[in-house]
């Protein structure tokens, strides 16, 4: 493996994804730390804490920087590049961290949108408030800190919701998820529902945590499934 590699010639390129600009649009506000500093810095240091405030007509969105991150600012756009390019973990870096900028700016500007369709005799879905005899419940129970990873934002904790989704998915009692902070969730059908916010980590996050209750089969094609997602059918085994 040693002496392929070092015979191989073909020369590195630069991330495609992280070497473009990310556009800055209208009403959009960008808290930038310090543009670069020494990427031999421990991710656990007080000197490598950088980061990105992302302020938008649709909230609030804060990004850790890794060291090796350097940032490129003008009024309209935001460049990212790494110190040196031809290290793998700083070009992994590169592209992930422009994607993760893109999508915070996104989120705050337009927001994202995300549909899920319940396919299956019976199934239905729809939003209610939660009972405030619960709520009350949830307000005397103890919450857990969690403590921040080295670099990531200060943790504080989320405001209890206010509001459900009550699924019928052929069992035998209802299957009830509370809608997190920051999300928001209408039934435009008993088997649609559709998920917005400004969050797109969240945002797929809490779908996925709806799908896990019926994930699509593929002999009769029921299930929850998430955008544009289809599965395969399979023949049923007959004896």
């Amino acid at each position: 493996m040693s002496l392929r590699r070092a015979l191989h010639t073909t020369a590195r390129r630069a991330s495609h994804i992280g070497s473009l600009p990310i556009s800055v649009p209208a009403g959009v506000r960008l808290g930038l730390p310090a543009l670069s500093i020494s990427p031999e810095l421990p991710p656990g240091s007080p000197a490598a804490q950088r980061l990105l405030t992302v302020t938008g007509p649709l909230g609030e969105q804060i990004l850790p920087l890794s060291p090796p991150i350097i940032l490129d600012s003008s009024p309209d756009a935001v460049r990212v590049s790494v110190h040196d390019s031809t290290e793998k973990r700083q070009r992994s870096l590169w592209g992930l961290t422009r994607s993760l900028i893109n999508n915070a700016v996104k989120g705050v500007s337009e927001g994202y949108t995300l549909e899920l369709r319940l396919v299956g005799v019976g199934y239905r879905g729809a939003v209610e408030p939660i009972p405030e005899v619960f709520i009350e419940l949830q307000r005397q129970m103890p919450r857990t800190v969690r403590t921040s990873k080295p670099g990531a934002p200060p943790y504080h904790p989320p405001p209890l919701p206010t509001d459900r989704i009550n699924l019928k998915l052929g069992y035998a009692h209802p299957v009830l998820i509370d809608i997190p902070a920051g999300i928001t969730v209408t039934t435009p059908s008993p088997t649609t529902i559709i998920l917005k916010g400004s969050d797109k980590q969240k945002l797929g996050l809490f779908a996925a945590k709806i799908r896990r209750w019926r994930k699509p089969e593929p002999y009769r094609g029921k299930g929850i499934f998430v955008g544009d997602e289809t599965i395969r059918l399979k023949e049923i085994k007959k004896k």
